[in-house]
């Protein structure tokens, strides 16, 4: 989809993901010290405001200016900076100490593009958190996409930041629960690599 396509389906309802944050970014970020913090492909704000929430300087990025005005909105007057660019070609110089990446499924050099950016923009000591719908999803668990071609697995997060130098924090395969409308559950399953760039 493109952000024409995306606008619109921002338009479409009021609010396409949850107001608080993902559960792993707040899980992996709430021990960190504050300081600035780029969200790419943001949407509407909600990992990016819970960041500001908490004191961090935020800037959000996504190719959606619908998403974004809703995101602004609801932030109000936190320290939000709201950038309307494309993840893929959105660079900034190394100077983030968070920089997020939550649930960008994309085809692999385009996704290749969006985490080496958002690896980029990290000083050095700086922690990049990824998370996306694992491949074994589409067999295994339930929602997100279901072309296998945007599919990921932690391995390839890691593979796609070849060159470049980080400590592992974590790169695995976890488990989110998702609520059905039969009032039950189900198990979704997403890759979150967590690595620290390298002085």
């Amino acid at each position: 989809m493109d952000a024409e396509a995306w606008d619109e389906r921002y338009r479409s309802t009021d609010l396409i993901w949850s107001a608080g944050p993902n559960q792993f970014v707040e899980a992996e970020l709430s021990d960190l010290p504050v300081g600035r913090a780029v969200d790419l492909a943001a949407g509407e704000g909600r990992n990016a405001i819970w960041l500001a929430r908490q004191g961090w300087q935020v800037t959000a990025v996504d190719f959606s200016q619908v998403a974004l005005d809703k995101g602004r909105e609801i932030a109000g007057d936190l320290p939000v900076q709201w950038v309307c660019a494309d993840a893929t070609t959105w660079r900034k110089d190394a100077s983030y100490d968070v920089s997020v990446l939550a649930y960008l499924q994309l085809p692999a050099a385009e996704r290749r593009a969006a985490h080496r950016n958002a690896f980029a923009a990290l000083r050095p000591g700086g922690t990049l958190l990824v998370l996306a719908h694992d491949s074994t999803n589409l067999a295994e668990g339930v929602g997100g996409p279901q072309d296998p071609e945007v599919l990921l697995t932690a391995d390839d997060v890691l593979a796609d930041l070849d060159g470049t130098s980080y400590d592992v924090v974590r790169a695995e395969r976890v488990a989110r629960e998702v609520a059905q409308a039969d009032g039950g559950s189900r198990t979704a399953y997403d890759a979150l690599v967590r690595v620290v760039r390298r002085a």
